[in-house]
């Protein structure tokens, strides 16, 4: 699954340490995540949707 949490991070100004901390995730995870390695389950995909507060089809898509 694609995604733009890099592209939104990066417009957040707020490093993947940042980020995976706020998400309550490790940073090698949010890595994965990012490059499209791992496919995050659903209680994380709405956490990171409200983190950018934007909707789950505008950060994740096919």
């Amino acid at each position: 699954m694609k995604n733009r949490i890099k592209i939104l991070r990066k417009e957040s100004n707020i490093t993947q340490d940042e980020l995976a901390q706020k998400l309550g995730i490790a940073r090698p995870t949010l890595s994965n995540i990012e490059r499209g390695v791992n496919i995050p389950k659903g209680e994380l995909i709405l956490k990171i949707a409200s983190y950018f507060e934007k909707p789950v089809e505008q950060i994740f898509f096919d």
